[in-house]
């Protein structure tokens, strides 16, 4: 399975934006969007694409559903941490 690059540039809706990973782990991740000096943060659980062999960064329609967009990193670990321990509980 090719897991996500630590650093790229978008393409498409997001083109031109600076993606760098800042933490992951087997149910997900956070990146730093950078864009004309704006910072967000993108947090979203893993998804594995079995057709194309490799994990999926999200697009916009799944923000809301199993990715969200936090101005700030702390608001970031927080979602992260709780999907992190709601997966850990699911697998008991």
């Amino acid at each position: 399975m090719k897991e996500l690059e630590n650093q790229f540039i978008g393409r498409g809706e997001v083109r031109g934006f600076v993606f760098t990973e800042i933490i992951k782990n087997e149910y997900g991740y956070i990146y730093q969007v950078s864009n004309n000096g704006n910072i967000h943060f993108e947090v979203f659980k893993r998804k594995e694409n079995t057709q194309f062999n490799c994990i999926s960064y999200p697009k916009s329609p799944a923000f809301g559903l199993w990715a969200w967009s936090k101005s700030n990193i702390q608001d970031a670990y927080d979602v992260f941490n709780s999907f992190t321990m709601e997966e850990k509980l699911n697998a008991l």
